[in-house]
């Protein structure tokens, strides 16, 4: 299973449509959940519209929190992803087998206490991979030690699942003008997420379409694909 965990603490304001990359995701069969942190003021209702659409565009879920309640936020969601998506499965085979909608509150109790202890022990096991996309523009720099943890805490999660789990650490802007950079290739080792995020871009662009497409493609094993010039010489969009 393939997750994408956005954050960011605002809008997009440069390339494509988080909401169109995001779709694309749910295409190559990866979930896209989005969480905007705020600790002062507000994200506002067009960053909280946008949070929610990308999340609604692949099949993920979103949420808006404070620094200190991340860690816990970006776990559960994770985890409640595979669990979910492992009871979708059981539910469509009891359909088969016993008819009616195959939920599992249909179930007599003794039934139903096995089955979610099936489901739990298969969401164990389901091999996952997550790639940790964090928007690394100025106005995060207070909130980057927060996210640091997080990807400390997540590694350490799934480092205690008895499934392979995989962790990968993108942010957005890059240095040096890119739209998005990895920080961190797919890994289990628990080391090297400890020393992330140590240098902070201060540009002002939140380029989260473009950020998007360059994390779907890598989990997808697809090369990317760097901007081309149209003929007045500008930067063409950024598209998959």
């Amino acid at each position: 299973m393939k997750q994408i965990i956005l954050i960011t603490d605002g809008c997009s304001n440069v390339g494509v449509d988080p909401v169109i990359a995001a779709a694309q995701a749910r295409q190559e069969g990866i979930v896209v959940h989005v969480v905007g942190v705020i600790d002062q003021g507000e994200i506002g209702e067009l960053g909280a519209t946008e949070i929610a659409e990308i999340a609604r565009a692949s099949g993920g879920m979103s949420r808006i929190v404070p620094s200190a309640q991340l860690s816990g936020t970006v776990q559960m969601m994770t985890r409640k992803t595979v669990t979910g998506t492992i009871q979708q499965v059981v539910e469509q085979e009891l359909r088969q087998i016993l008819g009616g909608s195959g939920r599992l509150t249909e179930l007599e109790p003794e039934k139903r206490g096995l089955v979610v202890q099936a489901v739990e022990d298969m969401s164990d096991q389901m091999e996952l991979e997550v790639a940790l996309l964090v928007d690394a523009s100025a106005s995060m720099k207070p909130k980057l030690l927060a996210v640091q943890e997080t990807a400390h805490d997540l590694m350490a999660s799934l480092k205690a699942r008895g499934g392979q789990s995989r962790l990968a650490v993108f942010r957005f802007p890059g240095l040096q003008g890119q739209e998005c950079q990895m920080e961190l290739g797919f890994t289990s080792d628990l080391a090297k997420a400890r020393n992330l995020f140590y240098k902070i871009n201060m540009r002002g662009t939140t380029p989260t379409g473009p950020a998007l497409l360059e994390t779907i493609r890598y989990m997808a094993g697809k090369p990317a694909v760097p901007p081309m010039e149209d003929k007045d010489g500008c930067l063409s969009e950024y598209v998959v």
